[in-house]
């Protein structure tokens, strides 16, 4: 058989179009994403990435270095997301640390995924207008509101844009056969693994749309061409991995297995969220989100597709496949490394549900195209309704953990980090207390419950737990209480140590280089003063002009 001369088919029939279809989804995703430049930090790795990462964005030269270190540390760490680094770079660039240039780009990505799963949808033979439908879902979902509104959470709409555009080049490759095209679906498979480790079921996702719906031999010679280039696309992603300094996982396969099995019914939760999205959380977990709502939302599911006039059978298998596949890596999350399900986890498995749902009886009826048009535009209204106020829990910090806190009780960093922002100490030193019985050991808990301490006077107390939590996380702001504890207890040098250390962490923190300075002269460290002073100077730090008296 001539491969030439497959091509795909349209699964349902009618001849409705919806006219200048990505003008129309455009004006949905900028209607209900738009209020979100004016929103601020939530202070979960937005602000890593734009204010502690400044020097770093700074330097356009980092676009390479991205490529040899981990996200967060360079050594001490096990994620390497080259490409989610430099996009935070280049928007760096251009919009400094000005937090509107940043949901600003986070739109754009998630409207130009919109486009491209529509563009997916048509190559896979989904009708028109159905394929628009369901991409207007897509644009206004509100368990998407993470992925778009929260500025970390493009590394899943940027993947999502190069999966598409690999999905779509594996399968126009497979039909007309041109090396341009297959060059560059490999292209854009590499780029999705410098996205984010979920890529590296993206071959898995190219077969399964291949010989699922298209009815391609698996061992055609163009799927086999393709085969080949997706494994040279792995061993070239795995030897320039290989060569950056991340940090290595130790494998635990009875550990992984077991997290594994605990975090199946993530299945039901999620789907739960995709159909009844009245439940929604910030830093959800699983052990606080109910399981009533993906029960009842099976249920349907299932209704809907025995009710279906025509079986679309293969696209159905297609889409719980892919589905299933996309959301694969969320469940092999070990919890030692992340306890959180969040929702922006979906963005890329919400495609296969969709297409999943162009094969029940909610697109395949007797209604005319009419009806079908209001009944789904009726239902993203609603929808847009749902996601504009869980927007408003990415407003600020404090709105942001007051929510993570309210919804995930069981979660000791939600309670840590709303305690942290909270006014009033009473309820401030509660919700540390409450962190502190959940888990002592959770990252950052003991440098807030020494700050905690150190304002009720405990100094001796405090530095304990200071000095647990930078054996345990290595965080640098450590290292100025530290100080000032050491300050206090009148040891000037063990004072200036660690403000010395802190300050290659933190090299234009003013408060701490005028402290510095105030210690090497406390001291008589005059020459130590002295050059300290220039330091200040070169960076355009203030010295108060009783300390400069004390220079002279």
């Amino acid at each position: 058989m001539k491969q030439k001369d497959k091509k795909y088919v349209t699964t349902t029939s009618g001849s409705f179009r919806i006219k200048y279809p990505l003008l129309w989804l455009a004006a949905a995703v900028l209607a209900v994403y738009l209020p979100t430049l004016g929103f601020g930090f939530t202070q979960l790795d937005d602000s890593i990435f734009i204010q502690e990462f400044r020097a770093y964005n700074e330097d356009i030269s980092n676009l390479i270095t991205s490529f040899t270190r981990g996200v967060f540390h360079e050594t001490d760490d096990t994620y390497y997301r080259p490409f989610l680094m430099n996009i935070m770079l280049l928007n760096y660039q251009i919009s400094g640390q000005d937090i509107a240039g940043y949901h600003a780009v986070n739109i754009l990505l998630h409207l130009l995924s919109t486009f491209l799963l529509f563009r997916l949808f048509l190559v896979l033979g989904v009708r028109q207008l159905h394929a628009f439908l369901l991409c207007l879902v897509f644009a206004v979902h509100p368990v998407l509101t993470q992925a778009v509104t929260w500025i970390p959470g493009r590394n899943d709409t940027l993947l999502a844009v190069f999966m598409f555009l690999f999905l779509i080049g594996a399968m126009r490759y497979t039909q007309g056969g041109k090396t341009q095209t297959l060059l560059l679906s490999a292209l854009c498979l590499l780029c999705a693994l410098f996205t984010k480790e979920t890529a590296l079921l993206a071959p898995a996702a190219g077969f399964v749309m291949l010989v699922v719906p298209g009815k391609y031999n698996w061992k055609e010679r163009r799927l086999v061409v393709q085969y080949a280039v997706w494994a040279g696309v792995f061993t070239l992603y795995y030897a320039v991995k290989s060569a950056a300094t991340v940090k290595s996982v130790a494998m635990d396969i009875t550990g992984t297995l077991g997290d594994f099995v605990s975090r199946l019914p993530l299945i039901v939760q999620y789907t739960g969220k995709i159909f009844l999205p009245f439940n929604l959380s910030v830093f959800p977990i699983q052990q606080d989100t109910v399981y009533y709502y993906g029960i009842i939302a099976l249920i349907a599911l299932v209704a809907l597709v025995i009710l279906s006039r025509k079986h679309g059978v293969r696209m159905m298998v297609t889409g719980v496949l892919l589905f299933l596949i996309f959301l694969a890596p969320a469940l092999l999350v070990p919890y030692s490394l992340n306890e959180q399900a969040f929702e922006h986890r979906l963005y890329l498995p919400m495609a296969g549900m969709l297409l999943l749902l162009s094969q029940t009886v909610l697109f395949r009826n007797r209604q005319t195209d009419r009806t079908v048009i209001t009944i789904v535009v009726g239902v993203a209204a609603g929808l847009s309704v749902l996601n504009y106020r869980h927007q408003q829990h990415f407003t600020d910090p404090v709105t942001f953990w007051k929510q993570a806190a309210e919804t995930s009780p069981h979660s000791a960093y939600a309670l840590m980090m709303y305690g942290a922002r909270v006014d009033g100490r009473v309820n401030k030193y509660a919700l540390i207390r409450r962190a502190y019985a959940l888990n002592p050991d959770e990252k950052y808990l003991n440098y807030y419950y020494g700050l905690m301490l150190m304002e009720q006077d405990s100094i001796d107390q405090a530095e304990q737990h200071l000095l647990k939590e930078q054996r345990r996380s290595d965080y640098y702001e450590c290292d100025f209480h530290l100080a000032s504890i050491a300050f206090q207890k009148r040891d000037f040098p063990l004072a200036a140590e660690r403000m010395e250390r802190f300050l290659t962490r933190d090299p234009m923190n003013a408060p701490a280089h005028s402290n510095l300075l105030l210690l090497y002269l406390d001291m008589g460290r005059k020459d130590a003063a002295l050059n300290q002073a220039r330091k200040m100077r070169e960076r355009g730090i203030a010295i108060a002009p009783e300390i400069q008296q004390r220079l002279r």
